[in-house]
């Protein structure tokens, strides 16, 4: 990371540029094991639904408020990944294998994992109940679901991922067919989608584009590869600064994006996506691929969509300042599964989980919640084997940057960052309940200015 460290002279920033040094290396994280006992309880103080990374972060958290004892996690999954990893995955970046770990090592020591699936919630009766016929109350509930993807909602998935040349970075199954596919195209069109719903890291989509161009370009394939964005959107990115600046690598690197398109059907025996324009419904266009990649639409999970937590659109309701749910003072929302309005992003629950720290916190004194939660997340911008712009904003679609430079500018420093550095703050800090989000590192540079 001495790139970094080059960029600015405080001594702050020097320190800070060191553990950089350190975080990029690939150190083995501690593995945490859960003390669960062979029978779950039926009452705990502090209950936790999913075992991503909003739920293991905030388990971690409760843990040493309320006690090990105190606290469970209901999550089916024997393995939790490290998502955003993926987008280097499927370029051939990063090995499948670093994304994941065992849950029972991620689930803080001491800690219930009831090892099920929620089927239903009654926060009226302070309860929730298990696929197992297992009812388990609370008394407060901590909502961390994710985001559900609906590859069934385009005719023709799941069952195309059976033929090659199409793949998806979204999911564990399909994420290493990005990668063939990237391999084996030969000439004609690679399209890139983004579905006409919410979704978790909504530059993913994009990234693999940039990443499959530089593919093309360093294996001599570029020339005979036409690339296309086909968004359902109808702008590149929501905030204009880095819009801009990716709007600039569009017309460089000759790319083509389409607005208002969203993937309807793919018929992968025939290599053809279907897309619908949304400016005119009911209009289809038919384009043939040499290589797919398919962002699916997403929605909140089906044990959501008709619970009482829930807002009219499915998503779990949440006061946008506090995490607080709106009608249940003891339950709480973090990441996907609530209808905050920011993106779905890591970044966004790691900010959240300090927030809702400070919310609970003061909850279980009867205080009034007083941090407010501004909508801050992040997403690095993969454009290249090397390269990042590191978007980071808020509630506002204002820039809120972190690092004392122009962060819409391509950089190699910003890439070993996405790359090496923040994996490593997830499974060390993040899931231990240690890394709020870089609120702190703001103020450690603009100190460094002063």
């Amino acid at each position: 990371m001495t790139l970094l460290a080059s960029v600015v002279s405080c001594s702050r920033v020097r320190l800070f540029a060191c553990f950089l040094r350190l975080g990029s290396q690939q150190a083995s994280p501690l593995q945490l094991h859960t003390g669960a006992s062979l029978a779950a309880k039926s009452y705990y103080e502090v209950l936790v639904l999913g075992g991503g990374s909003g739920g293991i972060s905030m388990a971690a958290r409760m843990k040493r408020k309320v006690g090990a004892e105190n606290v469970a996690i209901v999550e089916p999954s024997e393995t939790h990944f490290y998502q955003p990893i993926w987008t280097l995955v499927g370029a051939g970046a990063k090995p499948l294998s670093s994304s994941g770990r065992p849950t029972a090592n991620v689930i803080p020591s001491g800690v219930e994992w009831i090892k099920a699936r929620v089927v239903d919630l009654n926060p009226d009766k302070n309860c929730i109940h298990t696929d197992d016929d297992k009812k388990i109350s609370y008394k407060y509930l901590i909502i961390a679901l994710g985001i559900q993807l609906d590859y069934e909602k385009i005719k023709g998935l799941p069952e195309g991922f059976a033929h090659p040349k199409i793949g998806s970075n979204y999911s564990v199954r399909t994420v290493e067919k990005t990668w063939k596919a990237l391999q084996d195209f030969k000439e004609g069109n690679a399209i890139f989608t983004f579905p006409n719903t919410p979704v978790k890291c909504a530059g993913a989509p994009q990234k693999i584009m940039y990443l499959s161009e530089a593919y093309f370009r360093k294996t001599g394939k570029r020339p005979k590869a036409n690339i296309i964005f086909n968004t359902s959107l109808g702008a590149i990115f929501g905030v204009k600064k880095y819009a801009d600046a990716l709007q600039k690598i569009i017309q460089e690197r000759a790319l083509t994006v389409n607005y208002k398109q969203n993937l309807i059907e793919v018929r992968a025996d025939k290599q053809e996506a279907v897309f619908e324009n949304l400016d005119k419904p009911g209009e289809t266009q038919v384009i043939s691929y040499e290589m797919l990649h398919v962002t699916p639409p997403m929605s909140p999970p089906d044990v959501l969509k008709t619970s009482p937590v829930a807002d009219a659109a499915g998503w779990v309701d949440v006061d946008k300042d506090t995490l607080q749910h709106k009608r249940y003072p003891n339950v709480f929302g973090i990441g996907d599964c609530t209808n905050l309005p920011t993106s779905k992003t890591a970044a966004a629950v790691a900010a959240q989980s300090g927030i809702l720290d400070r919310t609970i916190s003061l909850i279980m004194k009867n205080q009034t919640p007083v941090k407010k939660y501004d909508g801050y997340t992040s997403c690095p911008l993969v454009t290249g084997y090397n390269r990042v712009i590191l978007a980071e904003f808020n509630y506002n679609a204002e820039p809120l940057e972190t690092f004392p430079f122009d962060q819409s500018k391509e950089r190699l420093s910003m890439y070993l960052m996405k790359a090496d550095m923040m994996p490593f703050l997830y499974w060390n800090l993040m899931l231990r309940g240690y890394w709020g989000g870089p609120a702190f590192l703001r103020k450690l540079f603009h100190l460094g200015k002063s």
